[in-house]
């Protein structure tokens, strides 16, 4: 697929204008963004947690402890929603009723499946660790027999999707404009890895590993 397909549960009811029709670049949003929220019910009761995840193709892969209800709520026979959001700036206005956000929103409905498959649950592992710590997976020590058990992989179709978003400056009235009473424009947010800080019980001689120090160099060189 290289075009969202819109639903009735994911057509924009506001700023139409703003939404995005193209699968890449939902694909970008998911890239980007290090976390997602995932939306159970969880005993009749909504409930939203912050999780890691990770993209292969068309599928998003989320994982948690075996014991966790909500990891078991989200596999059940129901509906969940997962939302992913950057900030990319602060858009100040002639009036406080319209300042806003630039931002990239995605957001992905459907009925997440248990990955049981012992090939599949290890690679949805890995996918998730190569976008949290790319490199990691080949660096740091295998997934051991017991670690294994202990976590739940789910995997979610990126089929009915939406992504929003908002890349302008400031939309202010008229009148507001004339008046010229205020500053105005948008202050850039940008995300930035700071300079690595080894472990304390880190054994001497080790410097840090290229897949950790490139990630700060590159996106040092981005947010120039």
């Amino acid at each position: 697929m290289s075009s969202l397909s819109p639903t009735e549960r994911t057509t924009l009811g506001r700023k139409r204008h703003r939404a995005a029709t193209d699968r890449a670049v939902l694909h970008a949003v998911l890239d980007e963004a290090l976390i997602c929220h995932l939306g159970v019910v969880r005993d009749g009761a909504p409930l939203v947690l912050p999780t890691g995840y990770g993209r292969d193709g068309d599928t998003l892969y989320l994982h948690g402890s075996t014991g966790a209800a909500s990891l078991r709520a989200a596999s059940g026979e129901t509906d969940v929603c997962v939302t992913v959001t950057l900030v990319d700036g602060i858009v100040y206005c002639r009036s406080v009723n319209n300042h806003s956000m630039n931002y990239r929103s995605a957001v992905i409905l459907g009925r997440a499946r248990p990955v049981t498959d012992p090939d599949e649950k290890m690679h949805g592992l890995r996918v998730l660790t190569d976008h949290l710590s790319p490199g990691s997976w080949e660096h740091a020590r295998e997934v051991n027999k017991k670690e294994f058990a202990a976590v739940s992989v789910l995997a979610l179709d990126l089929a009915e999707a939406s992504v929003k978003l908002r890349a302008e400056g400031p939309d202010d009235e008229p009148e507001d404009v004339e008046a010229d009473a205020a500053w105005a424009g948008v202050l850039p947010v940008r995300t930035v890895f700071g300079e690595p800080e080894p472990s304390a019980d880190l054994s001497p001689g080790w410097s840090v590993p290229e897949h950790v120090s490139g990630r700060v160099t590159r996106t040092a060189t981005a947010a120039r």
